[in-house]
C-alpha cells in the first residue's frame, strides 16, 4: 500500500473501476471526501489529477480518484471508448462505494471534474442529493447556449438515463476509433486539433505508467434533439465552484456557455477566472496549478468541513 493512498475498486454497470483512496495522516475522525475522475481520455497516474488529489489530502480531505470505465487501469470494453452517461454514472457508483468505507463521513461528499468530467460531476450533483459540493474546473458544457427546460423534460431524461440499470442497453450509436491528437491533420486527422492539446497530451500522456493511449471512440445515447444539460442547472442543490480559463481555446469549453449555466444556478456559487488557456491548470508544477488548487481548497473548507 502506498503511504498516502490505498488501491480500491468498485463495480459500475457491470465493470470494475479502479483507483485510489487517499487518506490524511490523522486517523481520529471520519473524513469529508472528494470524488475525482480525470478529464477527456486522460488517466489518474502522472496526468495532474493525482497532483490535485495529493493537495486535497494535504488539506485534510479524503479523496477517491479513479479511472473511467474503458480507460487506464479500469475494466470495461471496448477499450478507449467514451460514453458520457456511463462516465457520469461512475460518480454515482463511486459515491455508493465510498460511503461505506469506515474512514469516510457519508454526509460530506464533494464531486470534482476537469474539462469533460466537470460536466459529468455536474450531472451527478444534479441527480444525487448526497453530493454536498461540486467543483467544475475548466468546465466543458458545450457550445450551445442553454435554454429554458420546458416542463423539466431535459432533467427528467437526464436523471432517468443516468440511473438506468443498464445504460448501454439504451439505443446508442458508436463511432470508429481515431487519434486524440495528431501533428498531421490532413493525413491523420484527430479529435482535438489545437496545438496546446497536442503539446499537453504528448508530454503528459507519454510519462511513465500513465496507461494513456492516443486513440478514442465514442458511444452516444439517443437523446432528445434539444437536450442541453445546462438547462438543468436550477436543479443543483449543492454549492458549486467553477474555475474557468478566461481564454479557454478548446471546443466544448466555451466560457460564455459556462457563464450562462452559472447564471442559471440558484444555489451558492463561486466563479474564479484563471488565465493560461484550457491546459494551463493542468501543468504541474506551475503557478497556475498553485492558484487553482488553493482556491479549490478554500472553497472546500468553507463548504464541506
Amino acid at each position: 500500500m502506498n503511504k498516502i493512498y490505498r488501491n480500491i475498486e468498485f463495480e459500475s454497470q457491470g465493470a470494475t473501476l479502479r483507483g485510489r483512496l487517499y487518506l490524511p495522516d490523522e486517523n481520529s475522525k471520519k473524513y469529508a471526501v472528494i470524488l475525482m475522475a480525470h478529464g477527456f481520455t486522460t488517466t489518474i497516474n502522472n496526468m495532474t489529477a493525482d497532483k490535485y488529489a495529493e493537495r486535497f489530502r494535504e488539506a485534510g480531505f479524503a479523496v477517491l480518484l479513479y479511472d473511467h470505465r474503458n480507460l487506464g487501469i479500469s475494466d470495461g470494453e471496448p477499450r478507449q471508448e467514451i460514453n458520457f452517461w456511463m462516465q457520469s454514472r461512475g460518480y454515482i457508483d463511486a459515491i455508493d462505494f465510498v460511503s461505506k468505507e469506515p474512514e469516510i463521513n457519508p454526509n460530506k461528499i464533494a464531486v470534482w471534474g476537469a474539462s469533460m468530467s466537470s460536466r459529468e460531476a455536474f450531472l451527478a450533483g444534479l441527480v444525487d442529493e448526497r453530493v454536498k459540493s461540486v467543483i467544475a474546473m475548466i468546465p466543458a458544457f458545450g457550445e450551445e447556449m442553454p435554454k429554458k427546460d420546458k416542463d423539466d423534460n431535459s432533467f427528467i431524461f437526464a436523471k432517468k438515463t443516468l440511473l438506468h440499470d443498464n445504460i448501454m442497453s439504451l439505443p446508442h450509436t458508436i463511432t470508429e476509433q481515431m487519434p486524440i491528437v495528431s501533428v498531421d491533420q490532413i493525413g491523420t486527422p484527430s479529435v482535438l486539433t489545437d496545438l496546446t492539446a497536442y503539446n499537453w497530451f504528448i508530454e503528459y500522456g507519454g510519462r511513465f505508467a500513465t496507461n494513456w493511449k492516443n486513440v478514442v471512440s465514442f458511444s452516444t445515447i439517443k437523446a432528445p434533439e434539444d437536450l442541453n444539460l445546462g438547462e438543468c442547472a436550477s436543479h443543483l442543490k449543492a454549492p458549486i465552484l467553477m474555475v474557468v480559463a478566461t481564454n479557454d481555446e478548446m471546443n466544448g469549453a466555451n466560457p460564455k456557455v459556462t457563464r450562462a449555466v452559472y447564471n442559471t444556478i440558484t444555489q451558492p456559487k463561486e466563479w474564479v477566472d484563471i488565465d493560461g488557456g484550457h491546459f494551463g491548470l493542468l501543468y504541474y508544477p506551475s503557478e497556475l496549478f498553485e492558484k487553482s488548487s488553493n482556491v479549490q481548497i478554500d472553497f472546500l473548507k468553507r463548504n464541506l468541513y
